[in-house]
């Protein structure tokens, strides 16, 4: 509990701007010193990043969201994991409710911050954590058009399952990307949660990470993507939910380790 208690009162926007700030530096000395103290902390397999020289990435950033090689990830759809983790609660919504940890409901409204929640009352989620040593790209889990995306401000608790266990709604009042899709199998959702250090979320269709703090509506047309395209990435661990309106027979558990591309569905 006292992990929990410090995080409620460490200033939690400044900490994580502030590992912001040195992760981004391209000082040698300095970005050599965090990537190998990662490599080496959370035994880091770099055998499948397209640049496996830990040495070549200009900042700590640039490694960390690092690409991999271009058959690193077969696509296995028509709904696949959006990235590398461990899926920490999934199932059926149920009455506009999702699961978060044993004994602890949120609601899909909340989640959303705007949109018609009513549309995913009775589909199913799936909630995959990205620790440290993950890839941390995040892919469309579904071929469909990306209507809309909001950048909701929130808190930055951590994710991890000790929080989950403690924080309610955790996932609803974190700093999170909330993306919306329309596809041939139905509505979609993605959502990418901020967290504790993180220190920002990034969307393919900007060229620098959301400001943040701050609320930000973005109506997008019609952007199309195909399962498996890149969507965004976290520069450092976090969270990426899956919601749909249609109801799927889900193959994972909770505590199942998924890759990027991997079947969600039987």
């Amino acid at each position: 509990m006292l992990f929990i208690l410090l995080q409620k009162v460490v200033p939690q926007h400044l900490l994580s701007r502030l590992v912001g700030w040195v992760a981004a530096n391209e000082t040698t000395w300095v970005k050599k010193a965090f990537i190998h103290w990662a490599i080496d902390r959370y035994h880091v397999d770099l055998t499948e990043a397209a640049e496996p020289n830990p040495d070549a990435y200009p900042s700590f950033n640039a490694f960390f969201t690092r690409a991999l090689k271009s058959d690193a990830r077969p696509i296995d759809g028509p709904l696949c994991s959006p990235a590398d983790g461990m899926v920490s609660e999934c199932g059926a919504i149920r009455s506009g409710q999702i699961l978060q940890a044993k004994g602890i409901d949120y609601s899909v409204a909340q989640l959303l911050a705007g949109g018609d929640p009513t549309i995913y009352k009775d589909g199913t989620f799936s909630t995959i954590y990205l620790s440290p040593k993950d890839y941390h790209r995040v892919h469309c889990p579904m071929a469909g058009q990306l209507l809309r995306a909001r950048y909701v401000p929130g808190k930055l608790f951590s994710v991890n399952q000790q929080t989950a266990n403690h924080i309610p709604e955790l996932f609803a009042v974190n700093e999170r990307l909330v993306m919306e899709f329309e596809s041939e199998q139905g509505s979609f959702c993605l959502i990418m949660v901020g967290a504790m250090i993180v220190a920002g979320i990034q969307s393919v269709w900007r060229e620098s990470p959301y400001p943040p703090g701050q609320l930000l509506h973005e109506e997008l047309g019609s952007k199309a993507f195909a399962a498996g395209d890149e969507i965004g990435r976290f520069f450092m661990g976090s969270t990426a939910i899956v919601l749909t309106a249609r109801q799927f027979d889900l193959k994972h558990q909770a505590g199942d380790l998924v890759k990027m591309g991997e079947r969600l569905i039987r």
